[in-house]
């Protein structure tokens, strides 16, 4: 069923022209995420589909009732009911005092309770801790209805979508398949034109090589001897004019050919960042970080008892558990130094927060950057480059920045300073996909230790190679990547299904066995009875154990 139709829709925001579609279809079995770099217009577009905002061109027609989600604005209904805010796990009425990501799921459980034939989310797994996104993939996954959906979380938007919308100087692409299909896609079209763009330029050298040497003969072409008679050299000088007329004729179509060459442009490589971070910084401790006998208590509620960890050098650890579990509180007990953490004696902490206090508003992008910068301006250059700041956008002044724009630089400045630690708290928020990936190239040449805080399960993925989790107020390792770690628990998942079921089965041939004992028929062997009940007790133990 058809849901959206639209046609020369183009949006401008003063004289730049940021949308501009020239046909889009949208049916009701469709679930496209919508993708592109910060600020090319992912929110303008959905917002015209949605009819929230009006196009300065073009037509446009809804068809259906809509939900729509977004970070900033608050829900349509302030109440939801009992039994969708139980699958939520929050109250059945909005209050402004929740959590950031009680308010999400609020917002995505209204959004589901309205019966509606289409939902717009933007930015839907901002604020979740990863069992909030499970749950809002699989909530999604059963609402039968078409998804538009902005989000820069790649597992979401592999596990939800049939196609990607990709933005592009206010043009639209559509990409069939879900994200992992997208970038196999968009790598095949880079391949594509590469061979395309070698292919003009052979031949084009091919062609200008046949004019110059064709431009050669025809200064070859000599005069008439003097020795020749008149008639001779007349005849001598026809043929010459001839030949240089045919191959002048034949460099003027050769270079007609040229100029109706298909001009392939050369397809933009992206340069890569390594840091070659200076030796006399580095840190020769085993042990970066450690804490022993960690306690916290906030409003009555326990964060940590008796908690432990160790950071060894040189290791790139995620620190994951639900959202207020104390990821953020142990980074900050880190940063204060808490006397129930111990940092190796001569760490150089680099610290990203949400807040981005790093950063002076006055100052622009690259002054920011150089001014703790132990790296040279051009490698600095080269790094704003690969997160998209380019020419004179590196002067900007901070202040006109947009979130995800600050999220960059302050990566890029804590990056170039003098450090050996370095400590990041969700540094991929606001981001777009481009920037995550050059986070992750960066972050995976990162020779020195690296603890950090993040929801983006393919990030961690990437980047960590072992994982700390806080749970039952405890803080836990595991040595190895997120895959690694949730196939682990998957097992240890399906072991303890197992051994419930067994328990199970044992309970029951217990109770089978007590009531035999308890009242025995004549055919009943009580001593074989009784030995079979102990066997089984012992069983339950070690099963429960």
């Amino acid at each position: 069923m058809l849901l959206i139709e639209c046609s020369k829709i183009k949006k401008y925001f003063g004289d730049k022209l940021i949308i501009d579609v020239d046909s889009l279809k949208i049916y009701s079995d469709d679930r496209i995420g919508i993708v592109g770099i910060n600020g090319v217009g992912k929110t303008t577009l959905i917002d015209i589909l949605s009819q929230r905002l009006e196009p300065d061109e073009g037509l446009l027609k809804l068809y259906g009732k809509y939900s729509f989600i977004s970070q900033l604005d608050l829900p349509e209904s302030k109440n939801i009911s009992k039994e969708m805010a139980s699958k939520f796990g929050i109250k059945s009425t909005w209050d402004g005092n929740m959590s950031g990501g009680e308010k999400t799921r609020f917002k995505l459980a209204e959004a589901l309770d309205n019966n509606s034939v289409m939902i717009f989310a933007d930015e839907p797994t901002s604020n979740l801790d990863i069992e909030g996104i499970e749950l809002i993939e699989k909530k999604f996954l059963e609402y039968k209805g078409a998804l538009i959906v902005i989000s820069h979380d790649r597992n979401f938007l592999d596990k939800l979508c049939n196609q990607i919308l990709e933005i592009e100087n206010g043009k639209i692409k559509i990409y069939n398949g879900n994200y992992s299909d997208y970038e196999e896609q968009k790598a095949q079209e880079i391949e594509r034109a590469q061979f395309e763009y070698e292919e003009y330029v052979n031949e084009k050298k091919r062609l200008e090589e046949v004019i110059y040497s064709s431009k050669q003969k025809v200064k070859s072409i000599r005069k008439a001897p003097k020795r020749m008679g008149n008639s001779e050299a007349r005849l001598h000088k026809m043929g010459n004019q001839k030949a240089k007329t045919n191959l002048d004729r034949a460099v003027k179509n050769i270079e007609k050919r040229i100029e109706h060459l298909e001009v392939k442009e050369k397809p933009k490589e992206q340069s890569r960042v390594k840091l070659d971070i200076l030796n006399s910084s580095k840190l020769y401790s085993k042990i970066i970080i450690e804490g022993n006998n960690i306690n916290k208590v906030f409003d009555n509620k326990i964060i940590f008892k008796n908690a432990e960890f160790k950071l060894h050098n040189g290791s790139r650890v995620a620190l994951i558990g639900p959202n207020g579990s104390g990821k953020s509180t142990l980074i900050k007990m880190i940063m204060k130094n808490d006397d129930s953490i111990r940092i190796a004696q001569g760490a150089k902490i680099g610290y990203f927060s949400q807040d981005m206090d790093i950063l002076n508003k006055d100052l622009s992008i690259i002054e920011n950057v150089m001014y703790s910068s132990i790296y040279p301006e051009n490698f600095a250059r080269l790094l704003l480059a690969r997160l998209l700041f380019k020419g004179e956008s590196i002067y900007k002044k901070i202040d006109i920045l947009s979130g995800g724009e600050r999220v960059k630089v302050s990566f890029a400045k804590i990056l170039l300073q003098d450090i050996n630690l370095l400590i990041l708290d969700e540094p991929t928020n606001y981001v777009d996909i481009n920037t995550i990936k050059v986070m992750e190239e960066t972050l995976r040449e990162y020779d020195r230790t690296l603890l950090f805080v993040s929801h983006d399960r393919r990030f961690i993925d990437v980047v960590a190679n072992q994982i700390m989790i806080i749970e039952s107020q405890e803080i836990k390792a595991f040595s190895g990547n997120y895959m690694e770690y949730l196939s682990r628990n998957n097992k240890q998942e399906n072991q303890n299904k197992e051994i419930e079921e067994q328990i199970i089965i044992l309970k029951n041939r217990l109770t089978e066995v007590l009531g035999r004992l308890s009242m025995p028929s004549k055919q009943d062997d009580i001593e074989a009875l009784d030995k079979e009940y102990y066997i089984i007790l012992d069983k339950l133990k070690k099963l429960k154990e």
